[in-house]
């Protein structure tokens, strides 16, 4: 089993974020925040997983196909994994995961990177994303973070200014660093997440989309783009989102803040859901999404949908739609630029 080394700052242990005292290696550490772009077509989401390989008799390894997940539902806002408990955690999964030959690691993103990232810097470091997206969901802005050494950094790795460079060297074309700099060594990017942004994209016409097939939905019927906004304007604030979470969504309140959903149609044959906030449950925003298609369609009334919320019961939403007309287009934090939001709806 390979042992990985506990790297510290002198506040903080990259491990558990225990303090460092005895029985722990102090280094100066540096940390860094990267934004991530990615097709989430081929992906099981951006969180590392394994699945149970099903050893029939005679010990073959099974086929792909008969690998089964094993792991918990993750949903677009992820959950609570700071970067001391989320790391910690990783360590343990992947030197548990080196012996044990019946589990099959699956194609996350964060793996991916965490990959490209380890032959760039020669560390077993942890990358750790902000929103744990869902299998075939997309990113334009994904933001995520790692720390190395200072010694390691300065001696054997590319110099911060080529840092991007260098890791998008090892990646796959569906994935692309598109920024990569220095933070404070404590920067926790989920923790710190001031707000994220979703857009859901719809395709709607009689004619299925060709060439924007795995970045859309496509709805058959026309839609009354007006009434979806109406409906949209009782889904922002903060609620009891329990009829817009998936279950199994593992979570100890469904309470979230939206802080802005809007229905545009820059083209006839494109409608653009914009949902953010400062959270959201699993499947949340696929769920709203499939409400305010149901609103469009005059299935549901605008006015009803205060109603869903009110009620707490998941029976009485839309359909959770398909992965593939999901992107997480920002994530925002402190000090960050403000302005771009507008394009969302949103001021912070």
């Amino acid at each position: 089993m390979t042992q990985f080394p506990v790297v510290c700052s002198e506040s903080r242990c990259l491990r558990g974020g225990r303090p460092a005292g005895a029985g722990y290696l102090v280094r100066a550490v540096a940390r860094y925040r990267i934004t991530i772009a990615y097709d989430g077509t081929d992906f099981h989401g951006w969180q590392r997983q394994y699945a149970q390989a099903e050893i029939p008799a005679g010990g073959a390894r099974p086929a792909p196909s008969r690998l089964r997940r094993d792991a918990s539902p993750v949903g677009e806002g992820g959950g609570l994994q700071g970067v001391g408990d989320g790391e910690g955690a990783e360590v343990a999964e992947m030197a548990a995961a080196e012996g044990d030959h019946s589990r099959a690691q699956l194609r996350t993103v964060q793996d991916v990177v965490q990959r490209a990232v380890r032959e760039v810097i020669r560390e077993p470091v942890i990358v750790v994303g902000a929103s744990r997206t869902d299998s075939g969901v997309h990113a334009r802005a994904q933001t995520a973070a790692f720390t190395v050494s200072d010694e390691r950094r300065e001696n054997h790795g590319p110099p911060d200014e080529r840092l991007a460079m260098a890791i998008n060297s090892r990646l796959p074309e569906d994935v692309l660093v598109t920024e990569c700099r220095r933070v404070r060594d404590d920067f926790d990017p989920i923790k710190d997440c001031v707000a994220k942004g979703y857009r859901y994209s719809l395709h709607v016409s009689r004619d299925r989309p060709l060439w924007e097939r795995k970045y859309v939905h496509h709805v058959w019927t026309e839609l009354d783009c007006d009434a979806m906004q109406a409906g949209a304007e009782a889904i922002v604030g903060t609620h009891d989102f329990a009829a817009f979470a998936a279950a199994g969504h593992g979570r100890e309140t469904t309470v979230r803040t939206v802080l802005a959903c809007r229905v545009t149609r820059p083209v006839r044959e494109k409608v653009l859901i914009d949902v953010s906030g400062t959270g959201f449950l699993w499947n949340m925003v696929r769920i709203i999404a499939g409400t305010l298609v149901e609103v469009g369609r005059g299935r549901l009334r605008a006015e009803e949908v205060a109603g869903i919320i009110a009620s707490r019961d998941r029976r009485n939403a839309g359909p959770t739609l398909p992965a593939q007309g999901l992107c997480l287009e920002w994530v925002h934090y402190d000090g960050d630029d403000a302005s771009r939001l507008g394009a969302f709806g949103v001021t912070l």
